[in-house]
């Protein structure tokens, strides 16, 4: 049988109204809504239902809207069968792959989103930053880019071949900017106000780490591929520590995806809002076999792949 891994968003790919056609299709991912509720004492049903991208796109809101969104299309996954051997996650998307695991309890990975959305929240308003999607450029010539910008910036997302997001201060990240335009390259500004995984998020993680001490981790049930590591996690020991890391250091995701691959795994299957780990995965690994699930179109799509 096919080896199987699901993939699971980050933050970015959250629209209104996502996830709602899956809860509808199984309602047994009310469940999942419900524990929202207790967890984080609002209604993301209703807030997908009726929230503006604008409001959507609001940290403290999009990172509990996307993990509740990727946990009903992980639940819509279970109900139809669908076996899985791996999880891996893009940023955010690595805690709704730990629940996949069995790594943390659901209620759990909501206090842990709580945490981190406000940690980085705060961060954000105290400890402005920008980033920026360059493309075409390979990593080596970024990284060097990087250093003869005036300023903190470097790379931090390293997502395809011909995609990799830098972020730091705001001038240096335009200074950066400027010398890939006279390169001839394109850089396209991401919608956020912080240098996520870089150096100017260690307040954030600081105050996320005195935040989770008291969750509780348990060793994964399915193989659990790292943003930090950019392979296999092997060493479960500190996973507070991990975290708090994981929000200062690069997403080695072209690295990752190398690994998922040559550990033999056939099927990609993103779980949550939009595809671009899809995208990311099909950049990367040409002729692989990845699909995303979002709605009941692409979960029909999915499943005539997975069972054919």
């Amino acid at each position: 049988m096919a080896k199987n891994i699901f993939l699971f968003s980050g933050q970015g790919s959250q629209y209104p109204g996502m996830g709602l056609e899956l809860a509808k299709k199984y309602p047994s991912a009310q469940r999942i809504y419900d524990c929202a509720g207790d967890m984080l004492g609002i209604n993301l049903k209703e807030i997908c239902e009726t929230a503006s991208e604008a409001e959507l796109a609001q940290t403290k809101i999009s990172q509990p809207a996307i993990f509740t969104t990727s946990l009903v299309a992980l639940n819509a996954m279970k109900e139809e069968g669908i076996p899985y051997d791996g999880v891996a996650g893009h940023s955010l998307g690595e805690y709704a792959a730990m629940v996949a695991a069995g790594m943390v309890s659901m209620e759990d990975g909501y206090r842990l989103i709580k945490h981190r959305a406000a940690a980085m929240q705060a961060c954000a308003e105290q400890n402005p930053g920008s980033m920026c999607a360059v493309m075409g450029v390979d990593a080596k010539e970024i990284e060097d880019v990087c250093e003869k910008a005036n300023g903190y910036v470097v790379p931090t997302n390293y997502n395809s071949p011909v995609q990799t997001v830098i972020a730091g201060e705001e001038k240096a990240v335009e200074n950066a900017m400027a010398i890939f335009g006279e390169m001839g390259k394109k850089c396209v500004k991401l919608a956020v106000s912080a240098a996520f995984h870089s150096k100017l998020m260690q307040p954030a993680a600081d105050e996320f780490l005195s935040k989770i001490g008291d969750i509780s981790f348990k060793a994964p049930e399915k193989e659990f591929y790292s943003n930090v590591m950019g392979g296999l996690l092997t060493d479960y020991s500190d996973m507070p520590g991990y975290l708090a890391k994981h929000l200062t250091s690069s997403v080695r995701f072209v690295e990752e995806l190398n690994a998922v691959s040559a550990a033999g795994y056939e099927n990609f299957v993103e779980l949550g809002p939009n595809k671009v780990l899809t995208g990311l995965v099909k950049k990367t690994l040409k002729g692989a076999s990845a699909m995303n699930v979002e709605n009941e179109k692409t979960l029909m799509k999915a499943l005539e792949k997975l069972n054919g």
